[in-house]
């Protein structure tokens, strides 16, 4: 068994894992990569589309270009990285940090470190997640097996489907399966509003005239060896129209209904997770529960865009940085998501310091207000022009708009949509 030693390791290595490791050696501290893949990226190694990098790069990129961009920034760090080594334990004393990792390169690496980062990434949900009825037929796929399939492995799913949930990801492989000749029938969406970006709605679905069925579930997979259609059923008045079912025949189904940040291994070491996000609950400093152990990017909770996910892990890698060196966080105020409000990451504000708060909402409205009260006093107020929960919203707090919380035991923080 290989031993090393670093002032922090950084479990992931896609946007999240290198922005945070990036930051680690920009404050002179040592730090290793640990990727399970056989290279860095993650999944933007398959996201051939563009539409990344507008806010990180200033310009639009792939999936693959954004990826090659921040690798190229590892180039003459002193960031030690580890492909193909999959973490299979993880012991989180107080004084060092230790990961088992195994390897067909480098066989059994022990990994020591002062600090750990989350930085794993998330998973799609599945059939078994969401239980559709019907025997288990070949051609039902999750839309991120598709992507891989036809992107990086070069085969062709099937040659007519169906896409159940109209996530950003089934939204674009309806598109990429246009390209490549199968007719995509339909996305059939149970919630009353689509669960991708607008520009997803326009770019993968009017412009190739594929069918939206809002407020519609599947209530049926049709077929014993092979799909050969769904089952659709209206909902109305939040009842479902049993009489108006219809079926729309297929021979592959993409599964595009939600991500699910990747916690199995954090579990294990006692990290506390948000029941909103299914990530970790962070502090201020993007700290879990256990002391020493940060997380960040789509682990922490699942983001929309990329420079996002890269943002707030070049944050928790300065706040890594700061930890080490001694810094702890000042007071704390607790986050609590309001009125039409799912979530607010992270979970606790610093009053001495500028916050940047990533959060969703529960509506679809035009003319909003967001609203920041702190110990029920409104303290912040910023007009949205519209707002819905597949686009993230973003907000900044600093101690002047904290103010009211100063000498007050236990104060909180109250983010609502108006």
């Amino acid at each position: 068994m290989k031993e090393l030693y670093f002032d922090a390791a950084v479990i992931g290595g896609g946007a999240a894992g290198m922005a945070a490791a990036l930051e680690l050696d920009t404050a002179g501290l040592s730090c290793a990569i640990i990727e399970r893949e056989d290279g860095l990226g993650g999944i933007l190694g398959q996201c051939i589309h563009n539409g990344f990098g507008l806010i990180e790069f200033d310009e639009e990129l792939t999936g693959p270009e954004f990826a090659e961009r921040m690798q190229e920034k590892l180039a003459g760090t002193r960031i030690s990285v580890f492909t193909g080594a999959t973490v299979m334990e993880m012991d989180t004393l107080p004084e060092i940090k230790t990961l088992y990792c195994y390897s067909a390169r480098w066989g059994v690496l022990k990994v020591n470190a002062k600090a750990i980062v989350l930085a794993m990434g998330c998973r799609e949900r599945n059939r078994g997640n969401i239980r559709i009825p019907g025997d288990r037929p070949a051609g039902v796929y999750t839309a991120g097996l598709a992507q891989r399939l036809v992107n990086i492995e070069g085969f062709i799913p099937g040659r007519n489907a169906v896409v159940i949930g109209s996530g950003d990801i089934g939204l674009i492989m309806a598109r990429r399966m246009s390209w490549i000749g199968c007719k995509v029938h339909a996305v059939v969406e149970i919630l009353p509003y689509p669960s991708g970006l607008t520009r997803n709605i326009v770019q993968c679905l009017h412009d190739f005239d594929i069918p939206l069925y809002l407020s519609h579930l599947t209530t049926r997979i049709i077929g014993r060896e092979r799909v050969e259609g769904v089952e659709v059923t209206p909902i109305e008045n939040g009842a479902l129209m049993q009489e108006k079912a219809f079926i729309i025949p297929c021979d592959t189904v993409l599964l595009s209904v939600g991500l699910v940040p990747e916690n199995e291994l954090s579990k294990t070491v006692g990290v506390g997770l948000n029941p909103m996000t299914n990530g970790p609950a962070v502090d201020s400093m993007l700290m879990t529960s256990v002391p020493g152990v940060f997380a960040c990017g789509n682990v922490l909770h699942v983001h929309d865009l990329v420079d996002y996910v890269v943002e707030e892990s070049r944050r928790a890698g300065g706040n890594v940085a700061r930890w080490l060196k001694g810094e702890r966080p000042g007071r704390e105020a607790r986050v609590k998501a309001g009125s039409n409000v799912r979530y607010a990451a992270p979970s606790k504000v610093d009053l001495e310091r500028d916050n940047k708060l990533y959060l969703r909402a529960m509506i679809v409205k035009n003319g909003a207000a967001l609203e920041v009260k702190v110990n029920n006093r409104i303290v912040k107020t910023i007009k949205k022009n519209h707002v819905q929960p597949s686009e993230m919203l973003t907000l900044e707090l600093g101690p002047k708009d904290l103010e009211g919380a100063a000498g007050v035991p236990d104060p909180m923080i109250e983010i609502s949509i108006n």
